[in-house]
């Protein structure tokens, strides 16, 4: 198997002067993304918050930074033998930009689930220089693929986020932050996945600006640094909700990891409800489309307390969103919310029995958004799967107490339960 390159002498862990060196490296290759005021969020915190567009790279995500930098210091016996990656999306597109611009032959695996439309334009980003291999029905199937690859061509592993010239690479976008505004910002929000970002952010600001708070925002259902900090270590958890793909991982790197140790930054865990309704806002008011891991960090504002004053720079990233998932985009917005619940509602076998349910529970803001009998083998009831869109928040509390006053037996499907696995 081919070994990675080395990092800088003497240090284990990348410097600001690798970011340094890394941006020149990858000057070019990559796009030095622009930052945006959000006057919408900052209206709703009192902070000015600054939006750093990696959504604008040609990759639509900063995936290609680390990438461009590890990919350009291979050697000619590297280069010649190629390298290979495993990946479900943005590390895919990522390498294969950093192999098309570099002039490096790659295989990607791409596990079977990848939907085609992500599939194509990895292969269209890589042109001549990639190779797509579909290995294994899972994200686990396609890297154990890959590594067998590289055990067998001794082809370079190039990893998602888990190597000193990964982390230095990403952390180019902190010193972009650094020369694009007058002083130093006060928090510094960036998305977090396996800690590739995170840690070169921590490592650029740790040295050039140490009083900028950074703040680390992971999906509620795969919260794996904060797993890691708790145990001390990289820890894999047991499952994770997958939901925010580009951040859903299930155990954090050993460089990525040892960075944080270091440096101790805020980690915050975000509902994936909550990450939808920012989905859903980027888009209608800021004219932004963010896949879930894009709309990550903006939507850990809120969990932040009082940020009145001031500066705020958050990283959008990325911008791969399939439309195909929009209807969950809204669903798991709407529950979140608390504007949609399921009921499982024992209706008689009489006629006009829905229409009562209509006249005496629903509201007049309420509305039917699903209705489906659950089975009809028995005479005198019917269980139906219903589901009520509310107009407020606030018409839970008089719906509840309307059902409870009906004759008929209604049961609420809490979002916790085993049984909502199958509504969402």
């Amino acid at each position: 198997m081919s070994s990675l390159p080395s990092v800088s002498a003497g240090s284990a862990l990348p410097s600001a002067a690798d970011i340094e060196d890394a941006a020149e490296r990858i000057a070019g290759r990559v796009s030095r993304t622009p930052l945006t005021r959000s006057v919408r969020l900052s209206e709703e915190t009192g902070a000015t918050v600054w939006l750093k567009r990696e959504d604008q790279q040609p990759v639509r995500s900063y995936k290609g930074r680390g990438a461009a930098n590890l990919i350009a210091q291979l050697d000619s016996e590297q280069i010649w033998a190629g390298v290979v990656c495993a990946s479900a999306g943005n590390h895919a597109q990522g390498v294969a930009h950093a192999c098309a611009t570099l002039g490096v032959n790659a295989r990607i695996y791409l596990p079977a689930n990848t939907p085609r439309q992500k599939r194509d334009r990895v292969a269209s980003i890589g042109g001549d220089w990639v190779e797509v291999v579909v290995g294994g029905r899972t994200y686990d199937e396609a890297a154990a693929a890959a590594l067998a690859d590289v055990e067998r061509t001794g082809a370079t592993l190039v990893p998602a986020f888990d190597h000193p010239h990964t982390i230095a690479g990403q952390g180019t976008i902190a010193r972009e932050i650094s020369e694009d505004l007058p002083d130093p910002p006060d928090v510094v929000v960036v998305p977090c996945g396996g800690g590739g970002l995170l840690a070169g952010c921590l490592t650029w600001f740790g040295e050039h600006a140490p009083g900028v708070k950074v703040v680390a925002a992971e999906p509620a259902g795969a919260a794996s640094m904060m797993a890691a900090t708790h145990a001390g270590e990289p820890v894999a958890l047991p499952e994770i909700d997958r939901f925010v793909d580009g951040a859903a991982v299930q155990k954090v790197g050993t460089h990525t990891f040892e960075v944080v140790r270091r440096h101790t930054p805020a980690l915050v865990a975000v509902p994936e409800g909550r990450i939808c309704t920012e989905m859903i806002r980027l888009y209608q008011s800021d004219g932004i489309i963010a896949e879930p891991a894009g709309a990550l960090a903006a939507a850990a504002l809120e969990s932040l307390g009082d940020l009145s004053g001031q500066t705020v720079v958050v990283v959008v990233s990325g911008g791969n969103n399939d439309l195909l998932r929009y209807p969950e985009v809204m669903e798991r917005s709407l529950i979140h919310e608390g504007l949609k619940h399921y009921f499982l509602v024992d209706f008689p076998q009489e006629p006009g029995m829905l229409r009562q349910f209509l006249n005496e529970v629903l509201g007049p803001d309420d509305d039917i958004a699903l209705f489906e009998y659950v089975k009809r083998n028995n005479r005198e009831t019917g269980p139906a799967l219903v589901g009520i869109e509310l107009g407020a928040r606030e018409d839970l509390a008089p719906l509840l107490e309307r059902m409870d006053a009906s004759s008929m037996q209604i049961e609420p499907i809490q979002p916790d339960s085993p049984l909502f696995r199958f509504i969402l």
